[in-house]
């Protein structure tokens, strides 16, 4: 399956939605309920069988899917802020949380993801958008490790875990 262009045509999750998906050990799609095939524009048909990356926007840090592999496959869970890519090019941002799923002997047997719409704009716009072009940046010039030393170096300049800075920035009281 070709890769779209991206367009500057942004789809808006709505508020009470979540897209669901479950995927092999290596990222292979083995399920997706109806709201993500809705937004990403694919048929079930389409997803199922197909590399998760499939909805990758370019716009996408490597450093941020790596941190996020390298922790579901350690067994934990990781929230994540991600920009997708539908089928036509269109681009949304969800508020991802991907856990491993174990099986009755604690075995890591796949990797379920639950997105939701982003409803605060102003994490996009202020934080996560620069951060992204930032090591998007990095990684044009020095590869993945660029991208991954500027990440740790910026969370070791905020004095927190990447998940500390993801819960403080999306659970913050006003």
């Amino acid at each position: 399956m070709e890769r779209p262009t991206p367009k500057p045509v942004e789809i808006q999750v709505p508020p009470d939605r979540f897209l669901v998906s479950k995927t092999d050990l290596k990222g292979i799609i083995t399920y997706a309920n109806p709201i993500f095939c809705e937004i990403a524009g694919y048929s079930e048909e389409e997803l199922i069988g197909k590399p998760h990356n499939i909805v990758r926007h370019p716009d996408m840090p490597r450093t941020v899917f790596k941190l996020l592999w390298d922790t579901i496959q350690k067994g934990s869970e990781i929230f994540a802020y991600v920009k997708n890519m539908a089928k036509d090019g269109s681009y949304y941002w969800v508020f991802a949380h991907v856990t491993p799923t174990f099986d009755s002997s604690g075995k890591i047997v796949g990797y379920t993801s639950d997105r939701r719409p982003v409803l605060n704009r102003d994490i996009l716009t202020n934080v996560i958008e620069p951060l992204y072009r930032e090591l998007k940046e990095a990684e044009s010039r020095g590869g993945l490790e660029a991208g991954l030393r500027l990440l740790d170096e910026k969370l070791k300049q905020m004095g927190k875990s990447y998940e500390e800075f993801i819960f403080t920035i999306t659970f913050k009281e006003d």
